[in-house]
């Protein structure tokens, strides 16, 4: 088989493109709020332009997933890292906000193509047994990229001024899309025999994932403010806290492939659920953290459950849509990523209002029950895949 064909130099432009894709997203966080000011924005247009790129991913995601279905992933995943150089560029070459919010939609749109058809094309290529194991691949990347982004974007603006990370991230997207175009990669199976978007929507195992993703989504975006804002009370400073967030992504990226291979012999929805039980029970224990020394041992551990949740959520929904008959998996991570981004744009709201009237401790208090709750139902709602019907 030539390296065109096969499956692991597909997994390995997925990775890469992913992590272009973190990268990108992740460079923005030292450097757009520096850019905006100097644009003359105020913080709540400065909080508006990074909310933007959750509207175009909520958008896109579904109708490019079933577009790939249709037409096939490579042109899909070409197109959407041509669009990551171009939204890259226009962060590079803005001369006012119409420009910053232009590229930060299209940088949306981008990173629901790359993840969404990505995933799907591992999910044609490998089986159910396999597909734990590749998916963590594919995190182990991202979770690298999380924590190398913010200081590659940082390191470079103070090199080369506020283009160059913008410019070396679209340099990297076009280096993917040309190797997307120069792989061969075999139709979806579903290409001949397209099932509609609400035949996937109305399949009960694939509902029970879609929610488990968004109680998970939730409880990680949450977290992550949450506990900055928590370690601030005890004193703790921004050094400090961007060490613990470090320190977590390191032990996160160690065990995605750890979780993967566990998924896939276990079951991915067997461990989607633990993973949420385990994440709701640690909770409350996390927010009895009271030294840096602490914070760091219980961040650490509340953040491996949340990794056993993140891994096998990706192989569950792949494992729902084939055990309940439908090949469409573009559909499928579409209606993914659509739950993600739910718990992204409720998670660090509903957070934040909990966190300010009750503190910490309320907040896992009244949080950890409701998603134990949500996992017991789940654990019902799930049990049996049922077949789908042409409507």
């Amino acid at each position: 088989m030539s390296l065109r064909d096969s499956r692991a130099v597909a997994v390995a432009l997925v990775t890469f493109a992913t992590f272009t894709d973190i990268v990108a997203y992740s460079i923005a966080v030292p450097v757009l709020p520096d850019l905006s000011r100097r644009l003359g924005a105020s913080p709540t247009t400065i909080g508006l332009l990074f909310a933007s790129f959750g509207l175009t991913l909520l958008i896109v995601s579904m109708p490019m997933g079933a577009m790939s279905d249709r037409i096939g992933r490579k042109a899909p995943m070409a197109g959407g890292l041509v669009a990551l150089a171009a939204a890259t560029l226009l962060f590079a070459f803005a001369r006012g906000l119409p420009g910053l919010f232009a590229a930060r939609l299209v940088q949306g749109a981008a990173d629901a193509v790359t993840w969404v058809v990505g995933f799907a094309l591992i999910a044609d290529l490998y089986g159910a047994d396999e597909r734990g194991r590749v998916t963590s691949i594919v995190m182990s990347g991202t979770g690298f990229a999380f924590m190398v982004g913010p200081s590659l974007g940082g390191w470079l603006y103070e090199m080369g001024g506020i283009r160059l990370p913008f410019v070396t991230v679209a340099a990297m997207a076009v280096a993917g899309a040309l190797a997307f175009l120069w792989l061969r990669i075999p139709s979806p199976r579903s290409a001949h025999d397209p099932v509609p978007i609400g035949v996937v929507l109305r399949v009960p195992a694939i509902g029970a994932c879609a929610a488990a993703v968004v109680a998970a989504s939730a409880t990680i975006t949450m977290l992550e403010p949450v506990m900055a804002m928590h370690l601030q009370t005890l004193g703790v400073g921004p050094a400090r806290i961007g060490l613990l967030f470090g320190i977590a992504a390191v032990a996160t990226t160690l065990l995605h492939p750890i979780y993967g291979r566990l998924a896939d012999r276990w079951g991915a929805r067997r461990l989607t659920l633990l993973g949420l039980l385990l994440t709701s029970l640690v909770l409350p224990i996390l927010a009895r953290t009271r030294t840096f020394e602490s914070a760091v041992a219980l961040f650490v551990l509340q953040v491996a459950t949340m990794a056993l949740v993140i891994t096998p959520s990706l192989a569950y929904m792949g494992e729902a849509t084939s055990d309940a008959g439908i090949k469409s998996f573009g559909v499928a991570y579409g209606l993914y990523n659509v739950a993600w981004g739910a718990g992204l744009l409720g998670g660090p709201a509903l957070g934040g209002f909990l966190f300010e009237r009750m503190g910490f401790a309320g907040l896992a208090i009244v949080w950890a029950p409701a998603v134990i709750a949500i996992t017991l139902l789940l654990a019902r709602a799930g049990s049996r895949p049922t077949a789908a019907r042409a409507v």
